[in-house]
């Protein structure tokens, strides 16, 4: 098809005269005139059919029935049980080179697991072996409903920070331990609740309202402030803030000089210089991933022994005391679903469940997209959600995907979820037979784990790149840091989401908005700022608008495309410019419009029409146009009114200009 709007020329103009338009009938090879296309309504239908197209985009963008289309009965039940259980998936190829790999991978996970359950557990308040249990029960579960190879299941940090902080907020957990366990365990119950719910109704993109921008934020500012807290146990102090802030946590540590212990000073600083050695080694070596697995497991032992031979002379040092011995114990019945802290469970269920929930799809897409396989966001929701709501009824508190445990996991050659079951296997071992070698265990090694933990969560690298990238995701990223640091982690957040929600707002209602301009030689027009080559159309102004059109832009978009005229109008008055006539909106980027944005285009076309000026739309999508032809606005627009292309509506509307006497 043959390109016939007019060129532009004589662009080399040094007085001043205005650019010219030259028709290609005017060059020595002749060219086909331009066939101008009548711009298509979409196929027709029902209000209904709509609906379920619509609906369906939203719960199902990936489709998941369309594996039971011409199947069998039998292959139907089939693939449902291995669509609920995706262990049917893989077991039946599973194999004895698989199981060495799996057997290797969960022993070494086994090894970081337990001193990280443990002191995870003391991060939220919570009796030690909360953490063993939490790391029995959940991965068992998750190994049958999950779809990750390599998520390592247990107690998080931040999960374990966020709940430790909110209960302590309205419930001492010394005072009235035996409601604050009711609170852990309901807000667990809560948690797994909201997750498989989310699951279930396949609403993951609730989640997506926490951006990266924000997520770098949070986590920093929480790791900063679960590392103050480690000084408690580092320094030996006694009298310590329930608080969570910088401020109250750094008065704290200094107003308690007194309280400092050398021996825990020596032992914990010795420790934590040791963890971060051999996490250090392992980050520059990956292949020597086992140094930093095994290196908490090991500062347990050593620390566990020196304490044991040296008791007589170390007082000073807390040590975990003694574990219970056996399985986990059932807590149905210590679940609280009526009085006057159900707020408070309703509250920290949601919050933390979020967080773990964000977390543990989040690792495990991470390690899926190194193997190029697929994770399921809707059924790690469900997982993660009916492993908590087993786990709070078996003693458990609340658990996710750890990113240091899959990031062993994954490193330990793992093939299959068989790693967690052989973690949890090396677990209950631990639970029945090795609870008494717990008893020496000094806190202060516990708040080195912790510490070494949580550092790597602090990830300057990304907030650089924000900065670099988006000025905007980076103000959002010091929000939500500082908002942590200083108000509180329930509240950094929210600040988090709130933010988020902010920035979508700000798009969808401040969209941008462009001048185009012909690319010489072609029939393409583009952005005139991002391409210095392209020119302008003289009597015409082009506008794309980058965002549909909704009641919540409509205004904006009306007075900045007034805008864009009244400065077009000044700047050809300035250069002595071919009169504007035409004013072009390219609506190839407008994926939908609502009644406001209908009525919005009817107003300025009045307005434009008043004052002498066409409007006329260009590419707009199927149900756009739908809407516009339902809203009957095109009849009041004129023939020429809607064209395919840019390109079509400048030659047809230059035509029609030289056609007339």
């Amino acid at each position: 098809m043959g390109v016939n709007f007019n060129r532009v020329e004589d662009l080399a103009c040094n007085n001043g005269c205005s650019m010219k338009i030259q028709s290609d009938t005017e060059m020595a090879m002749p060219v086909p005139a331009m066939e101008i296309h009548k711009v298509q309504l979409p196929p027709e239908r029902t209000t209904l059919q709509k609906l379920r197209h619509r609906l369906s985009e939203i719960f199902f963008p990936d489709d998941p029935l369309h594996r039971f289309k011409n199947q069998t009965c039998f292959m139907k039940l089939l693939l449902a049980l291995q669509y609920i259980f995706p262990i049917f998936q893989w077991a039946p190829l599973y194999n004895l080179s698989l199981l060495r790999s799996d057997i290797i991978s969960g022993l070494t996970i086994a090894s970081l697991a337990i001193p990280q359950g443990i002191s995870y557990a003391k991060l939220a308040n919570l009796p030690p072996i909360l953490g063993l249990y939490s790391s029995f029960v959940p991965p068992l579960i998750y190994s049958l409903l999950g779809s990750s190879r390599h998520l390592g299941v247990g107690p998080v940090s931040i999960a374990s920070l966020v709940m430790g902080s909110m209960l302590t907020e309205t419930i001492s957990y010394t005072q009235d331990p035996i409601l604050y366990l009711k609170m852990a365990f309901t807000a667990t119950f809560f948690a797994g609740l909201f997750q498989s719910s989310l699951g279930i109704l396949r609403l993951g993109f609730v989640i997506d309202f926490l951006s990266k921008a924000t997520l770098v934020g949070f986590m920093a500012g929480a790791a900063i402030i679960v590392s103050l807290q480690q000084l408690k146990g580092l320094l030996g102090i006694v009298h310590f803030t329930n608080k969570m802030q910088i401020t109250p946590v750094l008065i704290s540590v200094f107003k308690q000089r007194e309280e400092w212990s050398w021996q825990n000073l020596l032992l914990g600083f010795s420790f934590l210089l040791f963890l971060l050695t051999t996490r250090h080694i392992s980050l520059r070596k990956p292949k020597l991933f086992w140094v930093s697995a095994a290196a908490p497991l090991i500062s347990v032992i050593l620390s566990t022994i020196l304490v044991f031979f040296l008791r007589n002379k170390t007082h000073k040092i807390a040590i975990i005391g003694e574990l219970p011995k056996g399985l986990n114990p059932p807590s149905s019945n210590m679940l609280y679903f009526n009085g006057p802290y159900l707020a408070l469970a309703l509250k920290t269920g949601l919050v933390t469940g979020i967080l773990s929930l964000t977390e543990g799809i989040a690792v495990g897409r991470t390690f899926a997209a190194l193997k190029n396989y697929q994770v399921d966001g809707n059924k790690e929701m469900m997982a993660i959600g009916l492993m908590n709501i087993a786990g709070s009824c078996s003693s458990c508190y609340v658990t996710s995907g750890s990113f240091s445990r899959s990031a062993v996991n994954f490193n330990a050659g793992a093939q299959t979820a068989v790693s967690n079951i052989i973690m949890a296997s090396a677990v209950l071992v631990t639970l029945l037979f090795l609870m008494p070698l717990f008893y020496y265990t000094p806190n202060v090694v516990l708040g080195a784990i912790i510490i070494t933990a949580v550092v790597g969560l602090i990830d300057y690298q990304a907030a650089y790149k924000l900065w670099k990238v988006d000025k905007l995701d980076f103000l959002a990223c010091l929000c939500s840091f500082f908002g942590v640091l200083f108000i509180s982690v329930p509240l950094g957040l929210g600040i988090a989401v709130g933010i988020s929600v902010f920035k979508i707002l700000l798009h969808v209602s401040r969209p941008n908005t462009l001048v185009l301009g012909n690319i010489p030689g072609t029939p393409i027009f583009h952005n005139l700022n991002q391409y210095r080559e392209a020119l302008r159309i003289p009597s015409f102004i082009i506008l794309a608008v980058e965002s549909p059109i909704y009641f919540a832009n409509s205004t904006y978009l009306q007075e900045r495309i007034l805008r864009w005229v009244r400065e077009e109008e000044e700047r050809v008055k300035a250069n002595n410019e071919s009169t504007l006539k035409c004013i072009i909106l390219d609506m190839t980027a407008v994926t939908a419009i609502d009644t406001s944005g209908t009525d919005t285009l009817c107003e300025l076309r009045k307005v434009l029409d008043k004052r002498s000026l066409q409007l006329v739309l260009a590419n707009p999508v199927g149900n756009v146009m739908e809407k516009l032809h339902q809203s009957n606005i095109l009849d009041s627009f004129g023939l020429k009114a809607v064209y395919l292309t840019v390109g079509e509506a400048v030659a047809d509307i230059s035509s029609s200009w030289k056609a007339q006497p």
